[in-house]
């Protein structure tokens, strides 16, 4: 499921955090060639649409997606970067702020002349204003975004030390994958895989290999330490995983009434039977309060962020406001008006995983709780960012979010889909200027000690001691708060995942202006 560049820097990241393109704040992107271009003169830039689909490499057969012929015709490296470089002028949030001096005969590939052209301004903090810019093999980012399959074990693994002596853990697991069924809990430390020591090995590119099996059926060896102590040695078979994007759903019993919980990870189209699945059950259960956790939700389709929101608020805040606005570059590139920028309060299922139509449950809270941390990003963010916009108390526990109100329209040409920023996201009153993340009503360090969900987990413990006494709980002396993660501390993100589960997108089946 990673593309090449994401492979490499998957343990590389643990020796220097590197960018693997759209993440939640990780790195900044894909990085510039070592040696920049010395230009003489700029390239001029033509319509995008004059030299769309003409290849390299052109593919053959019918488009899955269309299920018409793909429209690729004979082109070359160069028709392809004349492609991109129209189409960032005439999409890109930020065209204007494009370095004008970058040659496109100086880039030996389509996708190096891409990651270059973005803007190269900086958030109030120091970071890259734009830390998203990546790119995807199509085929494979369809197949992760549409139906959430990937080819790996089936764990989330959290690089909590980023420099030898590396600390790699499980942070959780998808039901019955191939980790699971191995008895792997959340909290397991990597101690050798295939026989390469984690925490000082220099074969890093043995390691790459053995976390980002390219085909089913790869078999690997991992040396574990489980959060008991125990160690053991187990091999993993890679099989092709379909995430379970909503788990968990459960009630807490507490002295002022029952309180839901429910783990969400990711806002793929089959997010959206989970959530609709979780709420009806949450609401059969009379709940008073809800903490929904994405400490490690990456972001992935509005309309999902949207349906969500709508089910947690009361009636009275959604009816007629905004959930998300979206707002383009000057040239308005996409044609669109106030109303087809606008992403409502969805009250009817978009047609994702569920029949579209139907109507959504609705918890009516005034009040919600989010788990979150430097891995809650992009469309995670953009769930607090509405709710709160329509009046609705959003308290975040854990540590400050990604912090990117940047979205995306996906466009593929010649077999890669490029994403590049469009889009900045507001809520109902106008504001969406968090470039450097929600920062935590309480900070609580990540607990790699206790599963998710179980109440005396850090982060969960600190939202229901929260909600009891309205005061943030003194840091405790706990393991998990003496061992956190270097990553975490600095404010970046552990998770190494696909940028493609770090954004914020609207749906082209339903949304895309064109």
């Amino acid at each position: 499921m990673l593309d090449a560049a994401c492979r490499v820097m998957t343990l590389a990241a643990l020796a220097t955090i590197a960018a693997c393109g759209g993440g939640g704040g990780g790195g900044g992107g894909v990085a510039l060639p070592l040696t920049v271009p010395v230009a003489t003169t700029s390239d001029p830039i033509v319509a995008s649409s004059t030299v769309a689909g003409q290849c390299a490499a052109p593919r053959n057969g019918i488009d899955p997606d269309t299920g018409a012929a793909f429209p690729d015709r004979q082109g070359s490296f160069e028709t392809e970067k004349a492609w991109i470089r129209g189409w960032i002028d005439e999409t890109y949030l930020w065209f204007d702020e494009v370095p004008t001096n970058l040659v496109a005969a100086n880039y030996a590939t389509p996708i190096d002349y891409f990651n270059a052209l973005k803007t190269p301004a900086l958030t109030a903090s120091g970071r890259a204003k734009d830390r998203f810019h990546f790119t995807q093999d199509t085929a494979s980012y369809r197949a992760l975004s549409q139906g959430g399959i990937d080819v790996g074990y089936g764990f989330e693994l959290a690089f909590l030390s980023p420099a030898p002596p590396r600390d790699v853990r499980v942070a959780y697991l998808e039901p019955g994958s191939p980790a699971e069924q191995q008895g792997i809990v959340r909290g397991t430390k990597l101690i050798t895989i295939d026989g390469i020591d984690v925490a000082a090995g220099a074969n890093v590119a043995g390691l790459n290999a053995a976390l980002n099996p390219a085909n089913v059926g790869e078999s690997h060896t991992f040396a574990l330490r489980a959060p008991d102590g125990s160690e053991r040695t187990v091999s993993l078979v890679a099989s092709s995983i379909t995430r379970t994007p909503v788990q968990n759903v459960k009630t807490i019993p507490t002295a002022s009434g029952p309180v839901g919980y429910m783990l969400f990870n990711d806002h793929l189209a089959t997010a959206e039977v989970g959530l609709i699945g979780a709420i009806n059950q949450l609401k059969g259960a009379g709940i008073s309060d809800l903490v929904i956790d994405m400490r490690y939700n990456g972001g992935g389709y509005l309309d999902v962020a949207s349906e969500l929101a709508y089910m947690v608020a009361p009636a009275a805040a959604t009816s007629g406001t905004v959930f998300e606005r979206m707002q383009f570059n000057r040239k308005n590139p996409f044609h669109v008006t106030t109303a087809q920028a606008t992403v409502p309060f969805y009250s009817t299922s978009r047609g994702f995983s569920m029949p579209a139509g139907q109507a959504l449950p609705q918890l009516g809270l005034s009040r919600v709780t989010v788990l979150t941390g430097p891995d809650t990003c992009s469309a995670s963010e953009s769930v607090v960012n509405s709710l709160r916009g329509v009046g609705v108390t959003v308290n975040l526990v854990g540590g400050a979010t990604c912090g990117k109100p940047y979205g995306f329209f996906p466009q593929d040409n010649c077999g890669t889909t490029y994403f590049a920023i469009q889009f900045q996201g507001v809520n109902q009153q106008g504001f969406g200027d968090y470039g450097d993340g929600f920062a935590p009503t309480c900070a609580v360090a990540d607990d790699f000690d206790h599963a998710l969900g179980d109440p005396a987990e850090g982060r969960l413990a600190a939202a229901l001691a929260l909600r009891s006494s309205g005061v943030c709980p003194t840091p405790s002396t706990s393991k998990a708060d003496t061992t956190r993660s270097k990553a975490e501390a600095l404010g970046t993100t552990y998770l190494v995942r696909p940028p493609v589960r770090e954004i914020r997108l609207v749906s082209p089946q339903v949304d895309s202006p064109g």
